[in-house]
């Protein structure tokens, strides 16, 4: 039971190792405090305070390696969090959530299906189908939110939604999402294991219950391109990163690599190596939360509103990187080390992919007087995973960039949630069809991401800056520009970057304004650069969406942090997850919009920032049978936090030449370049 000696901890933030999640597992399970029936939802690191992380870095002081534990105790429908010391190796803390329903496990979700389809009322409404084999069935367990649960339906019961499809066989490999049984809902009860109730609203239309085509995309099924010649990513002298355990070293660039089965890739103190200074600027990252609220009032829909973090666990539906396209070159991959209900370990091999890509041109400067001409290659590091959670896909990357800028990325890829349609009509507005008699609602995905940042150190100030114009004639306004009086503008052509701090939770709950130029800046107001201005990081916003529901909607009560794009709130330790710690069935509001009623001081405070990224899905027949990779980003970019360009010293690299041969690909079967971990670079 007791933690191997020789166990590897570089860093206190480093992730529980499979030792550690095995000697919590044992305490856990014999643990007095639950029954034999409880399950352990999940166990991760308990991760240290700020204050302890500080006296560590500084003067080398020890910290306790814990671990803190969900538990499901079935029988008894309670909720735990536990704390375990793992060089006591005992339980420290045991406290019973009141209400707490933990996010849904995979466990659950298999045991779910399988309950559903034995169920007689559910095999009897896909006979009424016209499908004779309930073995083709896949039934997917979806989250019941609140508002949705039927009344009759004690709230406190620990509950999944389950939505039938049929495959074109019993193969498990086969997908059914073209064929939705559109109409059956079933309620299952996780604690018991026991199907609650059978809801039949019927098919939309009686004649033709099914949509009538398969949807085929494997490399099997499908006529590929053959006029396309390899492309190969060779870095025959390795990559230019470092990594030592969950370090890594890449140009300036140091931060730690992270996990949680909650948010997935959690990236911490992330910092620049400025002159052979360490300068802090992230002390932790992560995506949060996530939203998913579908935008149509169909009675079989309308309550569609995944929150994939806290009602999943999106690392726990992370997926193995290995010997797939998700990576080209030459790759490092860290596993991700998680539990079973059980308590065992589960290692998922290769859960996060880190590479350098090409990414075109960095700077370039010609002139046409001397002639000369410089530039230089943009190339960036890529940290990155891949979630498969139900239809959906999400890729979520983090980019390094040579100039001093951080960039964060989702991709929404998999398979569009789709209902059946009635033959011969129009569905326009609230859905699209998307192939005969299969629609696709309207809907949008939002990912709040919590970005702890410390600035050159924890006391940081936030600004919004905006475009403001100055009106035409002898005498304008300018505060900002012209503090000492006002700017006559005789052209009309005047206008300056306004800039107005945020100093309190309300007044810091904003919205993108592209067409203002708007931006936030987070700044040091304890430190400034050559040019004694603050030093500081902007957040700029590329693409975005407002919210379409209503206040009053059940969405902007449960996850409300989706109706702003900013929010800032003070650092607390207690404040993770911006829609609450449990909102698996949760009535709302909790989280962001309760934490920041408060309207605390932002000014000269260890600041934490949520950003809200939104990306509108109105769907396509072109979204069909797999959606093309749909991209949402935001931008982090220095802001006089360095003196001058931090991209003068990248060094020149040049195309190889039409006329110039290279080796082929047969050439390099013997000498193929390693990627860190030892796997073929170019398995991928």
């Amino acid at each position: 039971m007791a933690v191997e000696s020789d166990t590897k901890v570089d860093h206190p933030l480093d992730p529980l190792h499979p030792d550690e999640i095995d000697a919590a597992g044992d305490l856990l399970r014999d643990a007095d405090d639950f029954t034999d029936g409880a399950r352990i939802v999940k166990i991760v690191l308990n991760e240290p305070p700020k204050d302890a992380l500080a006296e560590y870095e500084n003067d080398g002081t020890e910290i306790e390696r814990e671990a803190f534990a969900v538990i499901r105790d079935s029988p008894e429908r309670k909720t735990y969090e536990v704390v375990v010391s793992l060089e006591k190796e005992e339980i420290t803390s045991v406290e019973h959530v009141e209400g707490a329903q933990p996010s849904i496990a995979i466990e659950e979700f298999i045991e779910c299906e399988q309950t559903v389809k034995a169920h007689e009322e559910w095999q009897a409404a896909l006979e009424d189908r016209g499908v004779d084999n309930t073995g083709r069935a896949m039934v997917d367990p979806w989250s019941v939110g609140y508002d949705f649960i039927p009344e009759h339906i004690d709230r406190d019961r620990r509950l999944a939604h389950g939505l039938t499809y049929v495959r074109p066989s019993a193969d498990d490999g086969d997908e059914g999402y073209a064929k939705p049984v559109t109409g059956l809902h079933v309620y299952v009860d996780l604690d018991e294991m026991s199907v609650v109730e059978v809801v039949d609203n019927g098919p939309p239309d009686e004649e033709n219950p099914l949509p009538p085509e398969e949807m085929a995309y494997r490399e099997e099924d499908i006529d590929l391109r053959d006029d396309i010649k390899p492309y190969d990513v060779v870095q025959p002298d390795g990559p230019s990163f470092e990594v030592d355990g969950h370090k890594v070293e890449w140009q300036n660039w140091e931060f730690r690599v992270g996990w949680t089965q909650r948010e997935g890739l959690v990236l911490h103190n992330v910092g620049y190596n400025d002159d052979g200074e360490f300068r802090k600027i992230l002390h932790r990252a992560s995506m949060a939360e996530m939203s998913v609220p579908y935008g149509t009032p169909d009675q079989n829909d309308r309550f569609k509103n995944a929150m994939d973090a806290g009602e999943y666990n999106i690392g726990r539906m992370a997926k193995s990187l290995e010997k797939r396209c998700d990576c080209l070159g030459y790759m490092h991959y860290f596993d991700a080390v998680m539990n079973t209900m059980d308590g065992d370990v589960n290692v998922l091999p290769n859960a996060v992919c880190m590479h350098e890509e090409d990414y075109g041109l960095l700077w370039e400067r010609s002139d046409w007087r001397t002639e000369s001409a410089e530039s230089r290659r943009n190339r960036r590091l890529v940290v990155s995973f891949i979630a498969a959670v139900g239809n959906y896909d999400y890729g979520f990357y983090w980019y390094f960039y040579q100039d001093g800028s951080v960039q964060v990325q989702v991709r929404l890829t998999g398979i569009d949630n789709v209902s059946a349609a009635p033959k011969n009509k129009d569905v326009k507005g609230y859905s699209e069809l998307v192939a005969p008699q299969l629609k696709a609602p309207i809907h949008q995905h939002f990912f709040n991401f919590r970005l702890d940042f410390d600035i050159d150190g924890a006391d940081n100030n936030v600004y919004e800056v905006e475009n403001e114009t100055v009106p035409t004639g002898p005498q304008g306004f300018s505060p900002h520009a012209d503090p000492s009086g006002d700017t006559p503008n005789p052209g009309g052509n005047a206008f300056y970057a306004d800039e107005r701090q945020l100093e309190s939770e309300q007044e810091a709950q904003r919205l993108i304004n592209p067409l203002e130029g708007r931006y936030w800046k987070v700044t040091n107001p304890n430190k400034t650069n050559r040019l004694d201005n603050e030093v500081g990081y902007r957040i700029e916003a590329y693409e975005n969406v407002k919210a379409a529901q209503q206040e009053d909607s059940s969405v902007m009560r449960r996850s409300g942090f989706v109706n702003n794009h900013l929010w800032v709130t003070p650092h607390d330790e207690e404040e993770m997850f911006p829609a609450g710690d449990y909102p698996n069935q949760a009535e709302g509001p909790e989280g962001l919009p309760v934490w920041t009623e408060a309207d605390r001081d932002l000014d000269n405070e260890d600041l934490v920032v949520w950003y809200t990224l939104g990306k509108n899905h109105v769907t396509r027949p072109e979204d069909w049978p797999v959606l093309p990779v749909q991209m949402a980003n935001v931008k982090f970019t220095p802001d006089n936090f360095f003196d001058r360009s931090e991209a003068l010293d990248v060094p020149p690299e040049h195309a190889i030449n039409e006329g110039h041969t290279i080796p082929s690909r047969d050439e390099f079967d013997d000498e193929t370049p390693q990627s860190v971990d030892g796997t073929a670079g170019d398995d991928d």
